[in-house]
């Protein structure tokens, strides 16, 4: 046995040619018709999307009828996965932050939500336990609270409270009564995708450090801040092994800085109004998937230099070294020579007329 809940139990099997599939095996006894007709949208989920490898594949079911009145089982021989993704976050806490390693399992988390909703399915109950690994690729599980959406709407009513806190969307927390109760769609699995990718950032969801009724007050309230820190930081177990209420010892010498379009990306799925949430398409474009450095801005452009001339008075020029020199030496050579009219009136005509020439010139 690799897992159990509820009337459920999950078995490592081998078949005949010593390959490893997983059978899940339901009690059907306290089995009510709602929870039996899920059962049954589950199989026929997985059906449609065989030979999708983002999604785990069902390799066959059967209903066995139980001795006596039992109601019986239903098995379901299904891939066995070898690790889930909850495990493997878990594993990876200690480490420094590998945006190599999140981008990898990141595009594939969204290529299979992607192929679900294409399918018209919303999810609703998306975390890191929902994902495993099989043969070293991502894949989807766990359809039991999967909605199929009308074919006239993208969105559906939420009945019952689902989902796991952490991971909820605002929209998929049930409202006091009288207050409006809003759909929960594409988008609710959007922001649960959203808190997945924070985890993998910074070793935690965004609202882990709340206690449940906390959580549920601060997930849907616009004006509580969700923190986005500039440096992730990998955990340890405190070292006092013994109390296991101790926090976890933060390794500050393997931080390291988180990119600013990976912030940006966790903040758009992060957004409390779901038609404010970006798209899963528009997520599996973003530049650092394929770790491409992000465009730097473009600088403005320098302002040109004025243009000197346009400045100056028709009778104004500009004067360099060069042109001083010869003026000088000019100047000095009609005054040995005693050509100089030391007249007002005739030096400034003079002058007037060099600064013209020097116009000319320049």
């Amino acid at each position: 046995m690799i897992g159990k809940g509820g009337s459920s139990r999950v078995y490592r099997v081998l078949n005949n040619s010593s390959e490893i599939y997983a059978i899940k095996r339901v009690s059907l006894d306290r089995t009510d018709a709602e929870t039996m007709s899920g059962y049954m949208n589950e199989i026929a989920l997985l059906k449609r999307l065989d030979g999708n490898n983002r999604i785990i594949r069902l390799i066959d079911s059967e209903l066995k009828t139980g001795p006596g009145n039992s109601r019986g089982y239903l098995l379901l021989v299904m891939e066995c996965g070898e690790i889930d993704l909850a495990r493997l976050l878990h594993e990876q806490q200690k480490e420094p932050l590998n945006m190599v390693w999140v981008a990898y399992y990141w595009q594939q988390m969204l290529q299979a939500v992607q192929v679900i909703h294409e399918e018209k399915i919303v999810h609703s109950d998306l975390k890191p336990a929902n994902f495993v690994l099989v043969r070293g690729q991502l894949k989807l599980i766990d359809f039991g609270i999967a909605n199929a959406i009308a074919n006239d709407t993208t969105n559906i009513h939420r009945e019952h409270q689902m989902g796991t806190v952490n991971y909820m969307s605002p929209e998929a927390i049930e409202l006091p009564e009288g207050q409006r109760r809003l759909k929960v769609g594409r988008q609710s699995d959007v922001w649960s995708l959203g808190c997945i990718l924070y985890q993998m950032v910074y070793r935690h969801p965004p609202f882990q450090h709340l206690s449940m009724i906390h959580k549920m007050k601060a997930i849907p309230d616009m004006n509580y801040e969700i923190e986005f820190p500039e440096y992730s930081t990998p955990t340890a177990a405190s070292s006092n092994s013994g109390d296991s209420s101790s926090p976890p010892r933060k390794l500050d010498h393997l931080k390291r800085r988180v990119r600013g379009d990976v912030i940006e990306s966790t903040k758009r799925c992060l957004h409390r109004n779901p038609k404010e949430r970006v798209t899963i398409p528009v997520l599996l474009a973003e530049d650092w998937l394929a770790m491409n450095e992000p465009d730097p801005p473009v600088p403005a452009p320098a302002p040109a230099p004025p243009a000197v001339k346009q400045e100056l008075a028709d009778d104004e020029t500009v004067i360099n070294p060069y042109y001083m020199r010869q003026l000088l030496a000019y100047g000095i050579q009609l005054g040995q020579k005693n050509e100089i009219d030391t007249d007002p009136e005739a030096l400034l005509r003079e002058a007037t007329r060099l600064v013209a020439q020097l116009k000319s010139i320049a």
